[in-house]
C-alpha cells in the first residue's frame, strides 16, 4: 500500500492510498471509458480533490495509462503466463479460458478496458488510443514470437503462418471482449474459445 500526503486548502495534510485510489480510477474509466470519464468522475470515485490527483498522479491521461498498467498486472495478469505455457495449444487454451473468467466477471466491468478504449476514443483523445494500440500490437509481437518458437520446436505444423495465427487469436480475443460488454457470460465466452480451440492447429 502506498500512502500520500496532500496538502488541502485548509488543515493537515491529508494521506490517502494511491493504490486504492488508482483502483478506482481504473473502474471509473473502465465503466464509462476514457472520453466519458470527467475530473470530476475520477475525484469522487477516489475520494481526493483534483489538487491532490493532479500531485499524485499527473493529468487525466497520464492517470488513465497508470491505471492501464494496472490493469494489466490484475485483470490481465492471465496473458504473461500464457506465453510461458509449453505447447502453442496451451498457450491458446489459457489465453482464451482466462479471457473469458475475466472478461465476463461480475466484479468487474465486463469487457476489455484497453480494447473497449481504443474503439471509442475520439480524436482529441489521439494519443490515448495510439498507446492502446500499441499496448494490443504489442501483445500480437510476443504471441507472434512464441508460435515461432513453436513452429521451430515441431509444436506447430511447418505451414502455420505465426504472424496470422497471432493475429486470429487476437481478433477472437477482442470480439469476446466486445461480447462481454454487450452482456455476454462466462459460459458463453467459454463456449467461444472451445469452438477457436478446435480450429486450432497442432502438429501431427
Amino acid at each position: 500500500m502506498t500512502a500520500v500526503s496532500c496538502t488541502p486548502t485548509i488543515g493537515r495534510p491529508r494521506a490517502f492510498d494511491m493504490d486504492a485510489a488508482l483502483e478506482k480510477a481504473l473502474e471509473v474509466f473502465w465503466r464509462k471509458g476514457y472520453d466519458g470519464t470527467s475530473l470530476t468522475d475520477l475525484t469522487e470515485a477516489m475520494g481526493i480533490n483534483k489538487p491532490s490527483l493532479y500531485a499524485a498522479f499527473g493529468n487525466k491521461e497520464q492517470l488513465f495509462l497508470k491505471a492501464i498498467e494496472l490493469y494489466e498486472s490484475r485483470p490481465c495478469a492471465f496473458f504473461i503466463p500464457a506465453l510461458e505455457k509449453p505447447t502453442a495449444y496451451q498457450v491458446a487454451e489459457h489465453l482464451l479460458y482466462g479471457a473469458a473468467m475475466n472478461m465476463a466477471d461480475k466484479n468487474n466491468p465486463q469487457g476489455c478496458v484497453i480494447i473497449q478504449g481504443a474503439l471509442s476514443c475520439s480524436e482529441a483523445a489521439a494519443a490515448v488510443k495510439e498507446a492502446l494500440m500499441n499496448r494490443r500490437v504489442d501483445g500480437e509481437h510476443k504471441l507472434r514470437q512464441r508460435f515461432e518458437q513453436a513452429k521451430q520446436a515441431g509444436d506447430l505444423p511447418e505451414h502455420v503462418d505465426a504472424e496470422v495465427l497471432a493475429r486470429y487469436l487476437g481478433t477472437v480475443l477482442q470480439g469476446m471482449a466486445i461480447q462481454a460488454n454487450n452482456g455476454a457470460s462466462a459460459d458463453q465466452l467459454r463456449q467461444v474459445a472451445e469452438m477457436t480451440l478446435l480450429a486450432f492447429p497442432r502438429a501431427g
